[in-house]
């Protein structure tokens, strides 16, 4: 059932999960692929929990770090457990940023990851984009859009850390092939929207950027680029630093 307002769909999972809902989970539906279930106690992982390349991302993060899309800040509390004394977490969900402040994660704020830094804001030396993080930018333009606003949040020898993935195995035939509309928008770009209990969220861009790509746009946008690991699911840790 669609409501007429912008229901909080993630921010209500987690908070029930957060109160003892331990089945709570919700379903994902994305223009490119089936629906799958996501459950709430993904964003609650422990350390042993994540995947190579978070934990990767974790141990490569130094100074001050700004968690974006934090969830339900579960890597914003390792960081803290690891002794790091100043961590923001963010995420667009009210719900989440309640869990994250219940929890113990001691900055969390809700705004998205274009909000200027605020005026008596120290920038950060690492910038976290996990759990396939870089798809919050929404679409190549959003990426363009974020590089160029992240140099505003990283202080000088900054870093950002984030995770993509190449979808193209989505568009592939059964002999390999792949079925690709060349006149129409990037395939990594997909829209998404979260369903829990009777309610649906609206709709949302989301990217997954090939590696060859990403390497191209940080390139022109002064960046490196440094891929430092990728599973076997054709995700990737890659760690951008601006030229200057």
């Amino acid at each position: 059932m669609t409501t007429t307002s912008a229901p909080d769909i993630l921010g209500k999972a987690l908070l029930d999960y957060h109160r003892g809902d331990i089945a709570a989970s919700l379903t994902v539906h994305c223009t490119a692929a089936d629906d799958e279930p996501l459950p709430a106690a993904y964003f609650f992982r422990p350390l042993l929990q994540m995947p190579e390349l978070e934990r990767l991302a974790l141990d490569e993060s130094r100074g001050r770090v700004l968690d974006l899309g934090a969830g339900a800040g579960c890597h914003s509390l390792e960081l803290q457990s690891r002794g790091f004394e100043h961590v923001k977490a963010v995420d667009v969900s009210a719900g989440a940023v309640q869990v994250m402040t219940e929890r113990g994660v001691r900055t969390a704020a809700r705004h998205d990851l274009f909000a200027p830094l605020p005026p008596t804001e120290l920038p950060y030396d690492t910038i976290l984009l996990l759990m396939n993080g870089l798809g919050l930018t929404g679409t190549l333009e959003g990426l363009d859009k974020f590089l160029a606003h992240a140099r505003t949040l990283l202080a000088p020898g900054g870093q950002i850390l984030a995770t993509s993935s190449d979808v193209r195995y989505l568009y592939e035939d059964e002999d390999g092939a792949l079925l690709l509309n060349l006149n129409g928008p990037y395939y990594g770009e997909v829209a998404y929207t979260l369903s829990y209990q009777n309610r649906t969220g609206e709709p949302f861009p989301w990217l997954f950027v090939d590696a060859a790509l990403l390497n191209d746009t940080a390139e022109t946008a002064g960046y490196s680029a440094e891929f430092l690991s990728e599973d076997e699911n054709d995700q990737y840790l890659v760690r951008l630093s601006p030229l200057n």
